[in-house]
């Protein structure tokens, strides 16, 4: 924990700044910025009339939490926020701090203020990882405003952070660094004074791949830019092989919005319909090592359980689901191991394209203007007037019958007899085969048509 003389504002970018006049910080200490303006990719949160901004500019007593990706700008902008208020700032970290350590920064945090007025930042990193007796040590000091306090996270608060805790704080959501933040960021360091003082330029292709491998972590990629420039005479001019072997991973040749994007996804899911888990899975390695967008995988996993797994693995979809969300609530790298159990259930499970083919028939009659009237039995019947109409008259109630299923026509005319799902003998597709059988039968379209076959069922 750091600490400040009486009276004496504490900012670690004071610290920053010895360093840097030392040269002993690191690229990405040295290039964290100093104002809300030059805080990348946050205009939502940094922005003219947000609500960050008006917290800072009016030195208003404040809660909040910080939830983002890793390398999003969460420490500094608690950093940027004590600066722009003259406050002291004192950090812990949830790992290694207890409540002993809370407590005390609280207690130095009211003396300070009840001697010389000067507010605090407690800023609690990974404020996730705090358990619930622990959070609850911030409730006195946020209520009675001892402290302002800023609390960062990966995870999702809703989940990870006590309600009291939640109902004090305003919840501010940080973005992943988009391409054009990234390379403004990366343009900055390699311009600025701060930074490398325009001693080293990228090579083409340098900047891509830097934007690849850092992932939207703006810390990650100035921390590879540091290590590639590391001894290099001034004027050099970085290429490509010399940052892969800084950051020791090889460039993987991807253009997210090009025919790589479209080859690499098309191989992907092909490779899953055909079941062959370990090309699925390298196909997922060279989109996540890529940058690819994790939720652009995600969503294509859920589409193909259906399309390709359906009623074969009803779980495949649950699985792809679930994968989904982890990556909202975990996010890269961690996510990675969701995906991939979603690729490996995906490629394993028995196959089927039987829904996809149903719901294109059915479509493909009401596009061909097979949709006739809704049968009057099945019309609304709990409306003044609906009897008089004939609606609902005749209908069977089929819970009041044992097998709960009963001969009752349920499409309108013009379809009767049509089949639009024809289950394969797939998996746990089979049962769901010889079910569809059994209540066909009963309704009486047993030896009803095919798909698209317009004979009624006889």
């Amino acid at each position: 924990m750091s600490t400040a003389g009486a009276g004496q504002p504490e900012s670690l970018f004071d610290d920053a700044a010895a360093e840097a006049e030392e040269g002993a910080a690191p690229l990405a200490v040295r290039m964290r910025p100093r104002s809300l303006d030059e805080v990348a990719g946050q205009a939502h949160l940094t922005g003219a009339g947000s609500p960050l901004r008006k917290l800072a500019e009016h030195d208003a007593p404040m809660s909040l939490l910080l939830w983002g990706p890793p390398g999003t700008g969460k420490t500094t902008l608690a950093y940027v926020v004590s600066r722009v208020t003259r406050r002291r700032f004192v950090e812990l970290s949830a790992v290694s701090a207890g409540v002993k350590d809370v407590r005390a920064a609280i207690e130095a945090a009211r003396t300070q203020l009840g001697l010389t007025g000067t507010q605090t930042v407690l800023f609690i990193d990974e404020v996730h990882r705090f358990n619930k007796a622990q959070q609850d040590a911030l409730l006195p000091a946020v209520e009675n405003r001892w402290v302002s306090f800023i609390g960062a996270t990966t995870e999702n608060p809703s989940f990870s952070v006590v309600g009291p805790l939640m109902s004090r704080s305003l919840l501010l959501t940080l973005r992943p660094l988009g391409d054009d933040d990234m390379r403004a960021v990366i343009d900055r360091a390699l311009a600025d004074d701060r930074g490398l003082a325009g001693a080293v330029g990228l090579g083409e292709g340098v900047a891509d791949q830097l934007i690849r491998v850092a992932g939207g972590d703006a810390r990650r990629a100035l921390t590879y830019l540091e290590a590639a420039a590391l001894g290099l005479p001034p004027g050099e001019v970085i290429g490509l092989a010399a940052l892969e072997r800084a950051v020791d991973r090889a460039a993987v040749r991807y253009d997210r919005a090009g025919d790589q994007h479209y080859d690499v996804i098309s191989a992907f899911i092909k490779s899953i319909r055909g079941s062959d888990a370990d090309a699925a899975l390298h196909y997922l390695a060279r989109m996540i090592e890529a940058g690819e967008d994790p939720r652009f995988i995600a969503r294509r996993l859920i589409v193909h359980a259906s399309e390709d797994v359906g009623m074969a693995d009803p779980s495949a979809l649950q699985v792809a689901v679930a994968a989904a969300q982890a990556v909202e609530f975990v996010g890269l790298p961690e996510a990675r191991i969701n995906l991939a159990q979603a690729v490996i259930h995906l490629s394993l499970a028995p196959k089927s394209n039987a829904v996809i083919r149903a719901i294109g028939a059915a479509q493909g009659d009401v596009q061909a203007g097979l949709a006739g009237p809704v049968p009057a039995h099945l019309r609304d019947s709990s409306y003044r007037g609906a009897a008089r109409l004939g609606h609902g008259r005749g209908y069977r109630y089929p819970h009041d019958y044992p097998e709960g299923v009963i001969p009752q026509a349920y499409a309108p005319d013009e379809v009767a007899g049509r089949r639009y799902y024809e289950p394969t003998r797939h998996g746990a597709e089979a049962r769901y085969a010889e079910r569809s059988e059994r209540i066909r039968e009963i309704l009486g379209r047993g030896d009803g048509g095919e798909a698209g076959d317009p004979s009624p069922a006889g």
